[in-house]
């Protein structure tokens, strides 16, 4: 019987979409993309981790210092400049331009959803995740 409610329990855990946290009047959160579809031109596309495609598995973002970054506790210290935000109808959204690459994130500030594109010459990597208060 401990068996079936402990296989219960991880099912809701891992197969229920994943949802994130109000997030009007916050300025830190931390976001988790989740599987990432990558495309390149004339290859193709594939989907696969984050981790799979260079993008964090989690990220820190500080609309008041204007940035994206790693967790300390990931090793990384990674940090891209936000240079566009905007807050409107509900909605967080945040652009930048890094070797390369752009970025665009839309985040809901009622559910916490997030979108993430990244786009490079020939090539984009979209996921969908969650962001929470940090």
């Amino acid at each position: 019987m401990m068996y079936k409610i402990a296989t219960f329990v991880l099912t809701l855990i891992f197969v229920s979409p994943v949802t994130g946290d109000v997030l009007k009047d916050t300025n830190r959160m931390l976001c988790v993309p989740g599987q990432v579809s990558h495309c390149v031109v004339g290859v193709g596309c594939n989907s696969g981790l984050p981790e799979d495609e260079n993008i964090p598995e989690f990220m820190e973002v500080d609309l008041k210092r204007k940035t994206l970054a790693t967790t300390q506790a990931s090793g990384e210290g990674r940090s891209t400049p936000i240079q566009k935000q905007s807050r409107e109808a509900g909605y967080i959204y945040l652009q930048g331009v890094e070797n390369g690459r752009s970025f665009s994130m839309v985040i809901s500030e009622n559910t916490g959803d997030l979108t993430l594109a990244v786009a490079a010459d020939g090539e984009t990597a979209t996921s969908f995740g969650s962001c929470t208060p940090d």
